[in-house]
């Protein structure tokens, strides 16, 4: 199947660098700290065509981030993960020479709810002089490469989400107790619709995602394996250079990432402020 570039829309407010042919786009000629309804909306446009929003220069505090994330939908309070002080909105991805720490895998962010993230948005605060990457990978591009008899087996199907693999392996008793009645199993859809585009994309990843419901368990195992390994096709990435006043916007409905874990030795600290979603279909 032949890989088409990603036609650039008209934009009057902000000017569009398509990453690559397939996701992402840098944003340049806007401050993120002063917005009006044309802007906000044209941005509105870009993401949705792109995926991936990269802005470069942000001179964003704190409230600056979550105030422009507030453009786009109601904020996620995350369950798990540590919280900036006075803003439990924002979460932190810390690591140090001390403690290394990469989300080196490829997934969707929290699909372990009912209603998984819409999207985030993320910011550098400390960037690694190198190292320290973020992939993207295009879940639509990755179920379209498919073939016709493997979408035919998954159209249709449910998977199981659940967040013990990445957040239960180091709860007590007592906590795995306490988030399992928070948090129960979730099915969503392997196959989801985009509520805004209408596109189909994969929609399994494999920190949350448990098994394909219904179906005989080894058969659900190794068609799991090959459908993780779509988002690793180089045709459906792109790689994100971090640097100092960086942003990171994606939509997690229709993407993965993947934190290049090359960073060892430095302090990498990156800060989030998600938007809650709906219910998959």
């Amino acid at each position: 199947m032949r890989v088409d570039a990603i036609a650039v829309g008209d934009y009057n407010r902000i000017r569009v660098r398509p990453a690559t042919g397939t996701i992402g786009a840098e944003i340049d000629q806007v401050d993120l700290r002063n917005l009006d309804d044309e802007t906000v909306a044209e941005l509105q446009h870009a993401w949705m065509q792109h995926k991936v929003l990269f802005f470069h220069g942000q001179e964003l505090s704190r409230g600056d981030h979550v105030a422009y994330v507030r453009n786009f939908g109601e904020l996620e309070i995350h369950p798990f993960v540590p919280h900036v002080e006075g803003h439990p909105e924002m979460l932190v991805l810390n690591s140090t020479p001390d403690s290394f720490q990469a989300a080196e895998t490829w997934h969707s962010d929290v699909t372990f709810r009912e209603c998984p993230p819409t999207g985030s948005v993320l910011r550098g605060r400390v960037v690694p002089e190198w190292g320290g990457d973020t992939c993207f990978a295009n879940m639509e591009l990755a179920y379209e490469l498919l073939s016709d008899e493997v979408k035919a087996e998954i159209d249709g199907a449910y998977a199981v989400h659940s967040y013990t693999k990445a957040f239960g392996r180091t709860m007590s008793e007592a906590e795995l107790a306490d988030a399992a009645e928070k948090f129960p199993d979730q099915k969503h859809p392997v196959v989801r619709t985009h509520p805004v585009t209408g596109a189909k994309s994969l929609f399994v990843n494999q920190i949350f995602t448990l098994r394909i419901d219904g179906i005989d368990p080894a058969r659900s195992r190794s068609l799991l394996w090959d459908l993780y390994a779509q988002a690793k096709l180089p045709e459906v990435q792109c790689r994100f250079r971090w640097s100092e006043g960086s942003i990171a916007q994606w939509d997690n409905r229709c993407t993965q990432h993947y934190a290049v874990p090359d960073h060892g030795g430095t302090h990498r600290r990156m800060e989030r402020v998600t938007l809650i979603g709906d219910r998959p279909a």
